[in-house]
């Protein structure tokens, strides 16, 4: 079913150690745009984030974030005991002070603190790939009630443009007569003898250049063919925007041959459908 490229998902995990919060967010993007945010420690599995995301996301600009927050004694930063009691006693050696401001000193300058960067525990990523597959399922869920409301909406202004072109049809038939008035009364005019059968193959050829037979029939097709594509399995976004536009040239075409007022009436409404149509694609997955 046709998916929007707007979503929300997140997933926590509880380690022995840490919590980890992973978030997914994406809006509407021509192709896919991952920005992902996470601990250095974990860059080393940031392909196979983008990998597993565009898989299951296809499209849209996404931002993923990994947050870790630790809650054991487990920590990658280390005191420099070593380092740190020779600040001190330097210190001392500059300044008279207690040990407590002079520990305070010392501990900001270079080398006092150790950040160990520790290689990713294989168990540990394995529950970290089920949180992100958990917050990827919502985030599909989340396009997927979205694109419910799209479809909605798809189905309601294709009727309306079904509804637009019946009253097109049964219009067609008064435009040709309306046509061939005018250009009777125009020669009734001039008032000058007219070769009726030249005048009849001038009139023939004249009113199949206003003929939209094969538009309407194009454009019912097409109108079809948009509600088997929305209802098929797969979101094809892009497809439907592909029928939208051949949808706009049979509109168009049938506006310019026209030549009829409420005919061309019609033809307003049906260009404003479709626009708003064109609109609400653009977040289709």
């Amino acid at each position: 079913m046709i998916q929007s490229m707007t979503g929300y998902g997140k997933s926590v995990l509880q380690l022995p150690t840490k919590k980890i919060s992973i978030e997914l967010k994406s809006l509407n993007s021509k192709n896919l745009d991952v920005n992902a945010r996470m601990p250095s420690m974990y860059r080393a599995k940031e392909l196979d984030i983008r990998k597993l995301l565009a898989k299951h996301l296809v499209r849209g600009k996404v931002d993923f974030s990994l947050y870790v927050e630790i809650t054991g004694e487990d920590t990658s930063s280390k005191i420099n005991k070593t380092v740190v009691k020779e600040y001190i006693k330097q210190l001392k050696d500059v300044v008279d002070g207690d040990n407590v401001e002079l520990l305070k000193m010392a501990i900001r300058l270079p080398d006092a603190v150790t950040t160990e960067r520790d290689d990713i525990d294989e168990e540990e990523w394995l529950k970290i790939e089920e949180g992100i597959n958990e917050a990827i399922s919502k985030i599909v869920s989340y396009r997927e009630d979205e694109g419910a409301i799209l479809k909605q909406d798809f189905t309601d202004r294709i009727t309306t443009l079904k509804e637009l072109l019946d009253q097109v049809i049964a219009m067609d038939p008064e435009r040709i007569e309306g046509v061939r008035a005018r250009l009777e009364k125009g020669i009734a005019d001039i008032k000058e003898k007219v070769d009726e059968n030249r005048f009849e193959q001038e009139l023939v050829y004249y009113i199949e250049k206003f003929d939209i037979t094969e538009e309407k029939v194009r454009l019912d097709n097409h109108l079809d063919y948009f509600i088997k594509a929305l209802n098929s399995d797969d979101s094809n976004g892009k497809k439907l925007g592909f029928i939208s536009q051949e949808i706009g040239r049979e509109i168009n075409t049938i506006g310019s041959k026209s030549n009829y007022a409420p005919m061309q009436k019609l033809v307003v409404q049906m260009k404003d459908e479709l626009e708003k149509i064109k609109e609400q694609l653009l977040n289709a997955l």
